[in-house]
């Protein structure tokens, strides 16, 4: 991987199956408090979003307007359910630890809700201080903006074209071709569904995978040629 500056990981549905989890009780908060919505519904719609977008973006098609003690109440139980439940995806482990260039992790995710699930996942010791949550920016603006991943490249001196971003969904995918850098599309975690991959592809991501296994293979092949 000679051409390549740096290999961002999303981590939410990508290193960590945790987006079914944070789907599930959001769905039932959000249905509970007069919308009606599947957690499936969350993952082909609002996939990679904060909660609070996800309400902004409801309100506005459904001129419903949520109560902002919901926020706090899907954060309490989203970390509650994530200690318990979250997993490894099969095979992450060892994909980062492939990586040969520098690496990160770039998320819209709290960086303590992040913390506790790279120390129960095993991970932390492969991103040290090279965590980066949108919600910590300059701008604090989470994905789909870009600037989660262009910070991260600037604070590790990385050049965006030469940077590879692996992104589950199509927000996080928009967010990183906004910034300038290739995108590898992920479908590997629970909450896939059927299309999932055709959809990063319309966002723009280079190619998708869906098994980690197959994440060194395809780096270093699309090292090897610019989509320039």
């Amino acid at each position: 991987m000679s051409q390549t500056d740096l290999v961002i990981f999303d981590f939410d549905g990508t290193l960590v199956d945790s987006e079914i989890i944070a789907a599930r009780v959001e769905a039932e908060l959000i249905t509970q408090a007069g919308y009606e919505i599947t957690a499936e519904e969350i993952f082909e719609l609002y996939a990679g979003l904060t909660f609070k977008d996800i309400l902004l973006r409801i309100e506005d098609v459904a001129a419903i307007p949520f109560k902002a003690s919901l926020i706090d109440q899907a954060e309490e139980l989203v970390d509650q359910r994530l200690k318990s439940e979250a997993r490894i995806i099969e095979g992450a482990r060892e994909a980062v630890a492939s990586v040969t260039a520098n690496r990160c992790i770039c998320s819209n995710s709290r960086m303590e809700r992040i913390g506790f699930m790279l120390d129960k996942t095993g991970l932390a010791p492969f991103f040290a201080d090279r965590v980066f949550s949108s919600l910590e920016t300059p701008s604090g603006k989470p994905k789909p903006a870009p600037d989660v991943f262009l910070h991260a490249a600037a604070t590790l001196g990385a050049n965006p074209a030469g940077t590879f971003v692996v992104e589950d969904s199509v927000h996080g995918v928009a967010g990183a071709r906004l910034a300038g850098m290739r995108v590898i599309g992920f479908t590997g975690a629970a909450h896939s569904y059927p299309g999932h991959a055709d959809v990063l592809t319309e966002a723009g991501a280079e190619t998708v995978i869906r098994r980690w296994a197959d994440f060194r293979g395809v780096i270093a092949a699309l090292s090897e040629w610019s989509d320039a």
